[in-house]
């Protein structure tokens, strides 16, 4: 049974009495400094911890508590030979040192000397999660150029809490972060106040594929609605060289390959601002030398302006273009009904309302987005509720509207003299609902009439801002990550950039990291378990019979995962040093943190080497199933045995790691994961492994939920799960930084 005490030393000339640690086993005796003074006055000998009396008593006693229990936990269940002087010394003394240097370092970023001559490409991270996009481009390198991360933004408070800790604590960077909904009215103006002025190179993230559905088409409300479009919003206003959106591979086939090209059309619609005027000056002297189409071309004019506004300037200009609709209609009144029957026509009621509701788009938004939070908060799916609530969703949407006042207008049935004018209505009221690609046919047909169609050609050759190639697949293992995860890529160049149409692979099929390589060193962890210093791994005796197969996985490898025989590291020996080159190399220790209060207070940060490294509580149940499972290499091939012995599970799926393939797309329960060599589920810190993560990047926060709070919370399994790799990030970085000019 090891003993572990706490002691005051001699005081030092301020009168502080150093605590120490003591530890005594059997014939085993060490003394260790916690780094840790107080007064003898706020010294609880008896308790064996420091009193109220000292105002930084909580975060002493909880370094205190970890030491010994860490100290503890060593002793029940690392092997006897571990059991020395020296070695259980210098297990605590690297606690105490990490600790020590995250408190006392003066971090500095980038190598001034080295950096201050590099050329700065600067990017931002949307919907960034955990942060892997942003991990991944921080490893770039080009060249002279590299990357400076000057913000990342998503909704979650832990999203925000890791990226706070990794980026801002941990490596000293002033990279900022914007926790809002994309979609509230005034995320641009909040995100630009951030931005500071600062021109933005490339812009990267991943609206979730629910955001993405036809016009018209939607049927399935979900609270992840309208998030591309937002999202492109950004993207206009930022005017980025490039930028990079990240999606499941479902994305194309969705609706029939229709989203996607609904895809490629919004972003080739978005305009260059500078040269806009080319296109509003053509537009303005169509309207000069035509008789006929006045009214309509002037609605061309109106709706163009659309696309320079934003905010309370854009809800003005919308609303000005429906009251002008409006105020032509109260002239054609008159002369297609009398008066008693303009007030009491249903159709009449049906039109003026109808323009009511077009002028209060931004509140009849709002108003939307709460029912689909609502909706979503109540589980509101597959019931009798759902229907009601779209039909309610559908009914307020502009194209909505206008399809009811079309209907309106065609019911009133003037005569034929007035059916012109009720057609330009119903043409200005489409007109208000068009994207800007179906404003260019509109104009298109006019410019043909006039024979102008080639001088518009070519003024749209300098008014489109982004050029796009098809989108395309990208496997992570392709690019040295252990794990075939496949993500669709769509990358847009500003017009006087290159154009990006893939990003090679940097490993080929026989070169593939594997999920060996990268969790074998970390395979020194039981059930219900959790360590904070790396172990050695002895192959020979866990591997007995198959050592030299297994140690044959082993390969040095470049950090993109490339061979690399002669000078290169293992995946596990990158995970551990890091792949951030060298260029913050007076970081902080890998630390962790409960909550946000905890982050600023430095003492209270749980320091030590390694982190996240725990595994979950399965009875022994769980555990005999789990072998089953093992043993037999798939869920599926099990099944008969644990129906036989009892352990059926109505579990819809397990996945059995295979130590020399890689693993199925990371997902956020670890419990859908059965370690290669262990009957139990994955860690945090392994699922980050087989994501690509360095060690040293900690996900904060709580480490898993359930129930309903998955659908507020993002603990650590679900920060790891829903992340970009990094090395998939990087090798975008990269390509992005050869042809960046």
């Amino acid at each position: 049974m090891v003993n572990v005490k706490f002691y005051l030393d001699k005081a030092d000339k301020s009168k502080h009495f150093p605590i120490h640690l003591v530890l005594r086993q059997k014939d085993i005796q060490v003394k260790v400094s916690t780094g840790e003074k107080v007064m003898k006055k706020d010294w609880d000998a008896k308790n064996q911890n420091v009193k109220e009396t000292e105002y930084t008593h909580k975060s002493i006693n909880k370094f205190l508590t970890f030491l010994k229990q860490e100290v503890e936990k060593h002793f029940a269940s690392a092997p006897h030979s571990q059991f020395t002087d020296v070695k259980v010394k210098e297990k605590i003394l690297s606690l105490v040192h990490s600790r020590r240097q995250n408190t006392e370092v003066s971090l500095v970023c980038e190598d001034a000397t080295e950096y201050e001559t590099k050329q700065k490409v600067t990017f931002l991270d949307l919907f960034a999660g955990a942060g892997g996009f942003s991990e991944g481009f921080l490893q770039a390198e080009h060249g002279n150029k590299y990357y400076d991360f000057r913000l990342g933004s998503d909704i979650n408070e832990n999203c925000e809490l890791t990226h706070l800790a990794r980026y801002n604590h941990q490596l000293g960077m002033d990279a900022d972060f914007l926790r809002q909904d994309i979609t509230e009215p005034d995320f641009i103006d909040n995100l630009l106040k951030k931005v500071k002025g600062q021109t933005i190179d490339v812009v990267c993230g991943g609206p979730p594929c629910q955001s993405f559905s036809l016009a018209g088409k939607r049927k399935k409300f979900d609270k992840k609605d309208d998030l591309f479009a937002h999202y492109l919003n950004v993207i206009k206003m930022l005017r980025p060289k490039y930028f990079v959106m990240e999606n499941v591979k479902g994305i194309l086939t969705k609706e029939g390959g229709k989203i996607k090209e609904m895809i490629l059309q919004e972003i080739r619609s978005i305009i260059d601002l500078k040269e806009f005027h080319q296109l509003i000056q053509f537009v303005a002297n169509l309207k000069k030398s035509s008789v006929e189409n006045q009214f309509i071309l002037d609605c061309y004019l109106q709706r163009l302006n659309f696309e320079k506004a934003v905010d309370k300037e854009l809800d003005t200009i919308q609303e000005n273009y429906i009251q002008n609709i409006e105020n032509k209609f109260r002239v054609l009144a008159p002369k297609i009904a009398d008066y008693k029957t303009s007030k009491t026509d249903i159709n009449f009621a049906t039109i003026r309302h109808g323009f009511n509701l077009l002028k209060r788009a931004k509140e009849l938004a709002y108003i939307r987005k709460k029912v689909i939070q609502e909706k979503n908060h109540n589980d509101l799916d597959n019931d009798f509720f759902a229907p009601k609530f779209d039909d309610f969703l559908v009914s307020i949407e502009p194209n909505n509207i206008i399809e009811e006042l079309h209907n309106a207008f065609q019911r009133l049935n003037p005569s034929p003299a007035f059916q012109n004018e009720i057609a330009d209505l119903i043409l200005a009221l489409e007109i208000y609902n068009y994207s800007f690609d179906e404003c260019v046919q509109g104009l298109t047909e006019v410019a043909k009439k006039q024979q102008s169609e080639s001088k518009l050609n070519e003024i749209l050759t300098h008014i489109r801002l982004y050029n796009i190639d098809q989108p395309f697949v990208a496997l992570a293992s392709d690019y040295g990550v252990p794990q075939n995860r496949e993500r669709v890529l769509f990358i847009g160049c500003r017009k006087d950039q290159k154009l990006i149409k893939t990003v090679p692979a940097t490993v080929s099929a026989n070169e593939k990291v594997t999920v060996f390589e990268a969790l074998h060193d970390l395979d020194f962890i039981g059930n219900d378990d959790e360590k904070f210093n790396y172990e050695n791994i002895d192959l020979k005796a866990k591997y007995n019979g198959t050592t030299e197969q297994m140690a044959s996985l082993l390969k040095k490898r470049s950090i993109d995962g490339q061979p690399d025989p002669k000078s290169g590291l293992t995946y596990a020996e990158w995970s551990r040093q890091g792949r951030l080159n060298g260029r913050f190399s007076n970081a902080k220790n890998p630390f962790y943190v409960r909550n946000s209060g905890e982050l600023e207070n430095v003492l209270t940060h749980i320091v030590a080497p390694l982190q996240n490294h725990k595994t979950s509580k399965q009875n022994d149940t769980v555990v005999k199933r789990l072998s089953v499972i093992l043993n037999a290499g798939n869920y599926n091939e099990a099944k008969e045995e644990l129906k036989k012995i009892g352990l059926s599970s109505e579990k819809r799926n397990y996945n059995v790691l295979k130590a020399d393939g890689q693993s199925s797309t990371i997902m956020t329960i670890a419990d859908d994961y059965i370690h290669y060599a262990s009957p139990r589920a994955l860690t945090v810190r392994e699922m980050a492994r087989l994501q690509s993560f360095d060690d040293s990047f900690v996900f904060q926060g709580k480490r898993s939920t359930g129930g309903n709070k998955r659908k507020f919370e993002v603990p650590q399994f679900t920060l790891v799960g829903n992340a970009v790799p990094p090395l998939m990030a990087r090798a975008i970085a990269l390509e992005i930084l050869k042809n960046i000019e």
